[in-house]
């Protein structure tokens, strides 16, 4: 794995702890194109960019990020985050610069957009910079009058014929601010990657007493302002932003953006479907405002926002985000005491070929995006595991009514067309279980005679706490499916994705994840083009 060079702070300086020296390296991760050149033209101003206000406190304490990418352009975010010294700013409107330049030291500008933020969207920036070239890096950074931020790279993606030789993603869910450090996101910072593709859990609303490392502030957010708040404290983290500042991000949501285990406009504890949808809203505008994403909430109709999408990298893959939340029925044979998921055996709903995960419409856009694709592998991102993960019992068995096992009809649609379709080289990549898993998908799951149509490959969580062994060990021997399960670690899988064949690799370090963990290779999969299936390299 290919790592930035930080030789030149590798001497300790006396007086420095082993911490601070840490976090010094951190803060190198997050601009490692900064050269001595570069550093000194990022003191003065652009054409006009001195103009603006003279901040008392850094306004860029939140980072940048890169998102989105298509061949001429790439979404570039920040958000003004304004102090208390500073806080006359916060009524009126403020001009960023953003800036975009062709080379490590900054020295071979290509664009600049000026843009006005102010406190209805939270002082975020979201600038779509097109006219790029494909399949390229660039460097990035934004201004606002006296304030520079760090320096980021982004990438676009390939032209759409470009013969493509390799694609390296990490795959990343599920960062429970107080059950870990995100030590995964300092390795991702440091490696060779074209894209992060992170698939839900962005944050937690949640809290748990008995795994706690680091504390939330505020409580649990229901209101706009403190999903903000939510949202603003996770940015805070080092480890996160160089994350962000290193690679471009492809995202989709799971549950905890908002509330765990909602369905479409259902929470959990069965608020009034209006009262819970202002919630949503709430939720996703603050999440639009702290995301690289190109479409914010629906106008018309704010507790609604698109996030699922499609992109191409070359002719070597197409990538689909998909949204498991937004429209999907709500969970079967429901506890009427409390709603959200639960484990369930004889639940007669289960068969009903109406009920659907994605939703009807989303389902048709994706298979029929599916079935045309004319790319080499077809990567299917979506926030959960696919392949079952029921026990039987002596009374039949077991489903998880908020996952795939919820929605089996809907699961079987999907891979009956693939299957009648003659697809292939599918591969569903997930997350929110915070187990690695390596797993066949059969359109009768854990049947034989039900041959394999695609592959999957499920990333364990960068924090969030895992199923216990003994749970994991009946799941396992209850579904030959399930190639390789393992819950007790916690990281992020690297994929590379190459026209004869895909390597999954699990990079894990032990839970809780610690801010000075290391990483090690817990297991490797192979798939091959034109063969279904993972094999264990």
């Amino acid at each position: 794995m290919k790592k930035f060079d930080n030789s030149a702070i590798n001497d300790l300086p006396s007086g420095v702890s082993r911490r601070e020296w840490h976090r010094m390296a951190l803060a190198l991760a997050m601009a490692p194109w900064l050269t001595p050149a570069a550093q000194a033209q990022a003191l003065t101003r652009a054409a006009g960019a001195a103009e603006g206000p003279r901040w008392q406190v850094d306004p860029f304490s939140l980072g940048l990020a890169s998102g989105q990418p298509q061949p001429g352009s790439v979404v570039l975010w920040t958000r003004l985050r304004i102090a208390e010294a500073d806080a006359a700013m916060r009524a009126q409107p403020v001009a960023v610069l953003c800036e975009v330049f062709a080379d490590a030291a900054l020295r071979q500008p290509v664009r600049q957009w000026r843009v006005q933020t102010d406190a209805v969207r939270a002082h975020s920036v979201h600038v779509v910079a097109n006219g790029l070239q494909a399949g390229r890096p660039y460097w990035y950074r934004f201004v606002c009058g006296s304030a520079s931020s760090p320096v980021g790279r982004a990438r676009t993606s390939p032209a759409t014929d470009d013969p493509v030789d390799r694609l390296r993603i990490a795959l990343a869910s599920c960062q429970h601010y107080e059950q870990g450090y995100f030590a995964a996101h300092r390795e991702m910072a440091q490696s060779e990657l074209d894209l992060v593709l992170f698939v839900g859990d962005y944050i937690y609303e949640s809290s748990n007493a008995q795994h706690m490392l680091r504390k939330h502030l505020g409580g649990v957010p229901k209101l706009l302002d403190e999903y903000r708040d939510r949202h603003a404290q996770y940015k805070t983290d080092a480890d996160l932003q160089a994350c962000h500042a290193a690679h471009t991000w492809v995202m989709t949501w799971d549950d905890h953006e908002v509330v765990n285990d909602y369905a479409n406009d259902l929470d959990r504890s069965y608020t009034d479907p209006q009262v819970f949808l202002r919630r949503r809203a709430a939720a996703y505008q603050a999440y639009f405002e702290h995301m690289p994403v190109r479409l914010g909430p629906d106008p018309a109709n704010t507790s609604q926002m698109r996030i699922h999408d499609r992109m191409a990298w070359g002719r070597l893959a197409d990538l689909w985000t998909l949204d498991g939340r937004q429209y999907r029925d709500h969970q079967a044979c429901p506890d009427p005491m409390r709603g959200g998921g639960r484990v369930v055996v004889g639940c007669d709903a289960l068969a009903d070929p109406s009920r659907s995960m994605l939703g009807m419409a989303q389902e048709r856009w994706f298979s029929e995006g599916l079935t045309g694709s004319t790319k080499r592998w077809k990567l299917v991102a979506q926030s959960t595991q696919m392949s079952s993960s029921g026990v039987n019992t002596p009374l039949g068995r077991s489903a998880f009514t908020d996952g795939w096992d919820g929605y089996p009809q809907a699961r079987a649609r999907l891979l009956r067309t693939v299957a009648q379709a003659g697809v292939q080289n599918v591969l569903l990549l997930g997350g929110d279980v915070h187990m690695n898993v390596a797993a066949q998908l059969r359109v009768q799951p854990n049947d034989e005679r039900s041959p394999i149509v695609a592959s999957e490959v499920v990333t364990t969580s960068i924090t969030s706490r895992g199923l216990s062994e003994k749970l994991l060990a009946q799941i396992r021997d209850s579904n030959p499916d399930i190639l390789h399960a393992r819950a007790d670690e916690r990281g992020y899988t690297l994929l590379e994705v190459r026209p004869e064949g895909i390597n999954a690799e699990f990079r894990t370090t032990p839970n809780p994840a610690q801010a000075d963990g290391v990483f090690k290779t817990q297991a490797q999969w192979a798939i091959r083009s034109g063969v279904a299936g993972l094999q264990k390299t």
